[in-house]
């Protein structure tokens, strides 16, 4: 069976990285978005084990000191980890992942594992960043421009990215994204058509 191919997607808060891997989820077959670990609150509509798995900040050490964690990282005062064996047992099945992380977590990843396809979102520009994440209503004002004054340094890591998809209509971006995957299936080795190939050519 052909491996799965590891999607990293990447972006800095407010560009719609959740929203539009939320569409390709409900969209495309066989493929599933990792659930992160996380110490920080669960938000209003947000569900344990869904959105994220929720933990204290003393169970999360100790997944860090078993090597648990594909990746971590903290992030305005909130840890976050992806769980290395659900992803490494997901690909194997031959089902496709998504992570969804920042450029520090994309970054581990990459290192740990090069046999991936990184993406990152980007917004149309620091105004329609900020209207966004007012939009939102979760975030206290310093929370917000925390978050606007970290997003430069975050947008600057997009060169270490294979794709680059810019989300100012949300059915474009949506489309690229889809057309990405899609593309990169078609280029799998062949193990993930054998038997047709094997009965074409007999």
């Amino acid at each position: 069976m052909a491996q799965g191919t590891l999607f990293i997607i990447s972006a800095p808060s407010g560009a719609g990285k959740t929203s539009l891997v939320a569409e390709i989820l409900a969209r495309m077959d066989n493929i599933q978005a990792s659930v992160s670990h996380t110490t920080r609150a669960c938000r209003p509509g947000e569900v344990d084990g869904v959105n994220y798995h929720f933990v204290s900040q003393s169970v999360f050490a100790q997944m860090v000191a078993d090597n648990a964690f594909f990746e971590h990282a903290e992030v305005f005062g909130n840890f976050y980890g992806t769980s290395e064996q659900w992803v490494r047992d997901t690909l194997n099945r031959g089902t496709d992942v998504i992570l969804e992380i920042d450029w520090q977590g994309a970054a581990q990843v990459r290192q740990k594992f090069p046999n991936n396809k990184s993406i990152f979102i980007l917004p149309p520009s620091k105004k329609a960043l900020r209207e966004r994440l007012n939009g939102r209503g979760q975030d206290k004002a310093e929370v917000i421009e925390q978050r606007i004054a970290a997003a430069t340094e975050e947008m600057s890591h997009y060169v270490e990215a294979d794709y680059l998809v810019v989300n100012d209509d949300f059915t474009t971006a949506r489309r690229e994204l889809e057309s990405i995957i899609t593309a990169q299936r078609c280029k799998t080795p062949v193990a993930r058509h054998e038997k047709l190939l094997l009965d074409l050519l007999s």
